[in-house]
């Protein structure tokens, strides 16, 4: 099943938009050394999958200022909120000071390392691009959305790219072929900066790319095969060790059929790949008695994020 393409309506001028934000999975995700700004260097080959929170961006001549509303209750709808400071970001390098109504429709579980935060703000800067007839590229988006998290950058990019550095090198990549992705989140959270402490807690060294991942790193288009040989996070040894239950559900993932089962970024969402949404959805059914958690079955992406415009000026 493919990503939601973009439906464009003939009006040459649109006032309101709505963007499809995709969640992400970590196929690969080596945390290396640590940077001089106390950042640490990453690889990671991500890729979308098909669940996606909505951005409603309406724009408003009557007024200036941003007013964002989520259906989340538990994430605040003020500044400190991403698709707030993309905005805000996007109208500053503009030099725009038009009003705008932003509606957050949330559907990606929040702290789970499925990027759902990065996906919306990436979404918001798409969107006011289009708007606003900005005529920006994905570099100058990426530019846009680099300080406010180091996963924008790679939404801009999607549906899957290789990402180094601190998030900030981009390489769109071909993934071959489609999978259906389970995304079993526990129910909990788990803190990135607690993960990141944890694994330099825990690990004596840091152990350069391997041969398998430096010849990924040359490719332009990999093969699931490839990607099933090379798959590996490094927060699992430090995540599962504080919560074992992460670790039994990536054990029944795999006895169930899944070609690929890890953590997703430093969690707590673990995510099984399947050959076809058949066998995903009976692994998916392994967890039905599972009330505290939840469970999704959802294809990957195969193209950029998709937008439909609502309404023309």
């Amino acid at each position: 099943m493919p990503s939601r393409e973009a439906v464009i309506n003939p009006q040459p001028s649109p006032s309101e938009i709505t963007v499809f934000a995709p969640a992400k999975i970590n196929l690969i995700l080596r945390i290396l050394d640590r940077r001089p700004d106390g950042f640490h260097n990453l690889w990671s080959i991500m890729q979308t999958i098909a669940l996606e929170d909505e951005v409603q961006i309406r724009l408003r001549t009557d007024r200036q200022g941003i007013q964002l509303r989520c259906d989340a209750t538990q994430l605040a709808a003020d500044q400190s909120n991403l698709v707030h400071r993309a905005a805000a970001e996007v109208l500053a390098r503009a030099q725009q000071s038009i009003g705008l109504d932003i509606d957050l429709r949330k559907r990606i579980p929040m702290g789970a390392g499925l990027g759902g935060g990065s996906s919306d703000a990436a979404a918001t800067i798409i969107g006011l691009n289009r708007l606003l007839q900005l005529e920006w590229s994905p570099a100058q988006m990426a530019d846009a959305g680099q300080s406010l998290g180091s996963d924008v950058p790679f939404f801009l990019f999607a549906p899957a790219a290789f990402v180094a550095g601190r998030g900030e090198t981009v390489r769109p990549v071909v993934v071959e072929g489609a999978r259906w992705v389970v995304l079993v989140n526990p129910g909990f959270g788990v803190n990135t900066k607690w993960a990141y402490q944890e694994l330099a807690a825990t690990r004596t060294a840091v152990a350069p790319l391997s041969l398998v991942h430096r010849e990924l790193d040359r490719q332009s288009r990999v093969s699931w095969d490839q990607l099933i040989d090379a798959a590996e996070n490094d927060f699992e040894a430090p995540v599962f060790a504080a919560h074992g239950k992460l670790r039994e559900i990536k054990k029944i993932l795999q006895d169930h059929g899944a070609e690929i089962a890890l953590l997703s970024g430093s969690g707590a969402t673990v995510f099984g790949v399947f050959v076809d949404e058949a066998r995903a959805r009976q692994a998916r059914a392994q967890f039905a008695s599972e009330s505290v958690m939840k469970v999704f079955v959802f294809p990957t992406c195969s193209g950029p994020l998709g937008w439909r415009h609502e309404r023309s000026r």
